[in-house]
């Protein structure tokens, strides 16, 4: 279990003694006195058991998960960065952290985002050879189409840019579409599943990665957009765009049964063009179309798209509030706890990630209901603009604890103890990621103990990424994402029109909002802070994405 930390230690004891010349005395000291630190740093681990379970109890019978989930998702709408859907639902939780006895709850501007963006009206519909409305939603920050318009819609079978030229002058008043040669084939899979005791035990015995590769990349990365059909795809909304054609339709393989997975159309900062009318369509209406054209069957369609843009302020802003340290010693040294806020725009953005910032909100209402008094200052953060690159954690981290493209570091960073975070849908924990950080591992067995029975206990030393922890990581500060049973987040719910609140499991928010308020009560009363893996170098070329 301590393998590896032990080869670790083992090199720097016996680094002045080669172990070819080392006397076997001198080793076995060492060894045994490696042993005893080890063991020592487990029994330094008190855990306040009568804690735990008002902890357990108050998560349990005085939840308020689903009402949090209610105001983030329902009440609020979608939650594009920089949207009144956001700026509603950051409100709201500034509010009740300022009502839940919070202190410094603020709006934090991390600097500036761009354009803000909101769909005011949205209508699709085949009109020939028959009348067929059809499941279609309108990418981020793309223009309307000024208007009710019925226009025939023309297929696309070039295959690469050159192609296109053949079709210059014949856009104007057009729908385009592309020829796509795609079969449908059935997964005979579950939507949602939980993790296996098998699959959970294989991550125990994991060895750490040697790349930081997303142990959620198949749903972080639903379409895959191979570089030459982004080249082609651009170009042909260049072409639509100049030539006024109406809209564009698109689809993924990855929607089907009337999910679609729809993102970004484009760029949102404030000096950049209006991105081309680009609307997902579903796999079904798309694949019809498709067929019908090829058929050389005419089609018409009526469309109307009507959206806003907002550039009075484009700063961005996460939410910030504290509960501060008790202890004259260790008052100034800090917890935090963290899910991005934002979502996209199909949906209510439940499980990515209303999930994440209602559990934070429980797991901090918790701890307020207890009347906690912290030695460390415990604060919260919900971010914004996670979803265009972990824009608000990442200038936040840069802010505050130092950059990461330079390593120059500020004085909060000696002062930091740990981030926990949550952003991978509705599944209860499980266990965490240590993100290779081997020397929590023995502290994390001891606090995951009075939750075994809900569970969680698998720590796994691989890194996990595609989440805001990684900005922290970046700076060599302890950050960590824990293990979520998927449920139906690859397959229905992440980016895509289903993301709601029904999606949202009540028992699993509590489950984790139970182990979160743990973990942070006692990273706020252990003697010292949490350890930290060696800081990373610099690197030669600044990183698009840690």
């Amino acid at each position: 279990m301590l393998s590896g930390y032990l080869l670790k230690k083992t090199a720097i004891f016996f680094e002045p003694f080669p172990l070819y010349l080392a006397p076997m005395k001198k080793i076995l000291v060492c060894l045994s006195a490696m042993c005893l630190c080890i063991i020592s740093s487990v029994a330094q681990e008190k855990i306040d058991g009568a804690m735990m379970q008002k902890i357990k109890q108050e998560a349990s019978e005085h939840s308020q998960v689903m009402k949090i989930a209610f105001s983030l998702t329902d009440s609020s709408g979608p939650r594009l960065t920089a949207s009144p859907g956001f700026d509603k639902a950051a409100n709201y939780a500034k509010n009740k952290l300022t009502e839940w006895g919070l202190v410094n709850a603020k709006l934090d501007p991390w600097g500036d985002f761009g354009k803000g963006w909101e769909l005011k009206k949205s209508y699709l519909a085949l009109t020939a050879p028959y009348y067929k409305p059809i499941n279609a939603f309108v990418k981020a920050w793309c223009v309307g189409t000024n208007g009710l318009k019925n226009a025939e819609v023309l297929l696309i079978t070039a295959a690469d840019s050159a192609g296109l030229e053949a079709y210059k002058g014949k856009l104007s008043g057009k729908i385009i579409i592309e020829d796509r040669d795609f079969t449908y084939q059935q997964s005979f899979q579950p939507d949602a599943r939980r993790y296996t005791d098998a699959e959970l035990e294989a991550m125990q015995n994991t060895k750490p990665r040697t790349t930081n590769v997303p142990a959620v990349a198949s749903r972080r990365n639903n379409t895959p957009t191979l570089p030459d059909h982004v080249t082609f795809f651009n170009y042909l909304k260049k072409l639509a765009r100049e030539e006024g054609a109406v809209a564009i339709l698109n689809m993924n393989s990855v929607g089907h049964d009337g999910t679609l997975f729809v993102q970004g159309g484009g760029s949102f900062k404030k000096t950049d063009p209006e991105n081309f009318t680009d609307l997902q369509t579903g796999m079904e209406d798309y694949m019809t179309i498709v067929r019908l054209l090829k058929a050389g069957v005419p089609v018409t369609m009526d469309i109307e798209v009507d959206t806003r843009f907002y550039t009075d302020d484009t700063q961005g802003y996460n939410v910030i509030a504290e509960i501060p340290g008790t202890d004259k010693k260790l008052r100034d040294e800090v917890i935090m706890l963290g899910a991005h806020l934002d979502s996209w725009q199909g949906a209510m953005g439940a499980t990515d990630n209303a999930a994440g910032s209602i559990v934070m909100l429980e797991a901090i209402r918790i701890l307020k209901a207890l009347n906690i008094q912290p030695k460390r200052t415990i604060r919260i953060a919900l971010w914004s603009g996670e979803e265009q690159g972990l824009l608000g954690s990442k200038n936040y981290v840069k802010k505050i604890f130092g950059d990461p493209a330079t390593m120059q570091l500020l004085p909060a960073h000696q002062k930091f103890s740990s981030y926990f975070n949550i952003d991978n849908g509705t599944g209860k924990i499980r266990g965490i990621y240590l993100q290779e950080n081997e020397a929590c591992r023995p502290i994390f067995e001891e606090w995951f103990k009075p939750f075994n029975d809900m569970g969680a206990k698998t720590i796994t030393n691989s890194t996990t990424g595609g989440t805001d922890h990684l900005s922290f990581d970046a700076v060599g500060l302890p950050g960590f994402q824990f293990i979520q049973d998927p449920i139906e987040y690859a397959t229905r719910t992440h980016h895509t029109t289903m993301d709601s609140y029904d999606h949202l499991i009540e028992n699993d928010l509590k489950q984790m909002a139970a182990i979160i308020s743990a973990f942070v009560y006692n990273a706020s009363q252990r003697a010292e802070k949490l350890p930290r893996k060696e800081l990373p170098k610099p690197p030669t070329n600044k990183p698009a994405n840690f």
